[in-house]
């Protein structure tokens, strides 16, 4: 359409960068200590779970997934040590069976 999009994509970039440092300051603050696990690439799989239980380029779908992760990582690890192993199912099953996610499910289909 003629938009110079590089200076959007700039400004998301710097945005994105300044809320995620203020996250991490904050949190450094709040625990007095930052461990090295934080840094671990687990982290970053929890995130991807959330986003795709949720629904990925939904508005509702990340908020969605995350409270989703969170209730299903408490009722799982009441029953077993090995939770992980029944979320992965549950996260096939949401694949399969709802591909755009938990938000998806609840979306207005359009005629």
């Amino acid at each position: 359409l003629g938009y110079a999009t590089f200076r959007f994509k700039l400004a998301a970039f710097v945005i994105a960068g300044t809320v995620a440092g203020l996250a991490g300051a904050l949190m450094a603050n709040q625990n007095s200590f930052v461990s090295p696990n934080m840094l671990h690439w687990d982290q970053s799989g929890t995130t991807l779970v959330m986003i795709i239980l949720g629904g990925l380029g939904s508005l509702w779908g990340g908020l969605a997934g995350a409270a989703a992760y969170l209730v299903l990582e408490e009722v799982l690890t009441a029953f077993t040590r090995h939770w992980q192993i029944a979320l992965g199912l549950v996260l096939l099953g949401v694949v399969f069976h709802a591909p755009q996610g938990i938000a998806g499910m609840f979306a207005k289909k359009k005629p």
